[in-house]
């Protein structure tokens, strides 16, 4: 089991930055990917970013040159950096660790981007 706990969310003006940090404590020594979803009301979940243990990174399309996905492997934590923030990247925050066979998710963290 892995369990996982967000922080750094809240309200900031667009154009603005947050950082979130996701913490996992457990069976975390299998862990082979950790990101972060984002779901907007009325929308479905979204892959926003994710980095592999091997340092791969990928980005959703919208988020690309302004967001930056992080890790801190002897912490077990991941971080997003969220800058130049707009009222679209208003949502809920998930993050996301894989291990095989199994999908961890936390609970998440509002984010909110004020015009």
């Amino acid at each position: 089991q892995v369990h996982l706990v967000e922080s750094g969310g809240g309200l900031v003006q667009a154009g603005g930055s947050l950082r979130l940090s996701c913490a996992a404590s457990g069976s975390v020594l299998r862990i082979v990917a950790m990101g972060w979803y984002r779901q907007a009301p009325g929308k479905q979940r979204e892959l926003v970013a994710a980095t592999t243990t091997g340092g791969s990174t990928n980005y959703a399309d919208s988020v690309k040159g302004r967001f930056t996905i992080s890790r801190d492997n002897a912490k077990n934590t991941v971080f997003l950096q969220m800058n130049s923030l707009k009222p679209e990247d208003t949502a809920v925050y998930y993050c996301n660790a894989v291990r095989p066979g199994f999908d961890y998710w936390g609970q998440g963290t509002q984010v909110t981007v004020s015009s």
